[in-house]
């Protein structure tokens, strides 16, 4: 519609207004209501080009990595109440992006050629006594200096059997329940 009302602002001179609005197929009122709105349309774009300004200098103060929402942040920091959406609007318009980092990639792959790791208890967690059937997996932890490697070992059926051998480590409310091995070592044919 602003390029009709353009248009008629353009050609009112040679042709009446009412004319060229009925020839156009636009209602009088509009016209003049957009053409009433002109100057506050026009401030309301330098008010854009002075936040374009602004949001480049932060932009390329940032080494060019800021985005919409650090942008923003920046702009309210230094006490300009804007709009995270107009700043958004602006920066899409004027092609200022910030740099999105990389998707993280996975170190760990596992080899294609090799099957999965064999289930030498068959499923079966029933044991007749403790410490005949163990189960054991390994985590690798990231700390801050390094790498924490933990292995542990447990017996599958001890929740269930709380109440027929005492345990002298831990109460059965801290224990947590057994979800999958990494792998299962029967250990009623090594005794």
């Amino acid at each position: 519609m602003n390029a009709t009302y353009a248009f008629i602002e353009a050609e009112k001179t040679t042709h009446g207004v009412a004319f060229l609005c009925r020839l156009l197929q636009v209602a009088r009122s509009s016209f003049y209501a957009w053409l009433a709105a002109a100057q506050t349309r026009s401030a309301r774009q330098a008010a854009d080009q002075a936040l374009v300004h602004e949001i480049s200098v932060i932009h390329v103060g940032s080494r060019q990595a800021y985005g919409v929402s650090r942008v923003h942040a920046e702009l309210r920091r230094l006490g300009r109440r804007v709009n995270r959406k107009r700043v958004a609007r602006l920066m899409r318009e004027h092609g200022i992006q910030g740099v999105t980092r990389r998707k993280r990639r996975s170190l760990t792959r596992p080899d294609k050629k090799a099957g999965p790791a064999p289930d030498l208890i068959g499923r079966n967690f029933h044991a007749e006594m403790p410490g005949t059937k163990l189960v054991g997996d390994i985590t690798a932890l990231p700390t801050a200096e390094g790498w924490l490697y933990l292995a542990c070992w447990t017996w599958p059926p001890a929740r269930s059997l709380v109440t027929r051998w005492p345990t002298t480590t831990a109460p059965a409310s801290s224990w947590t329940p057994w979800t999958r091995p990494a792998a299962a070592v029967d250990c009623s044919s090594a005794a």
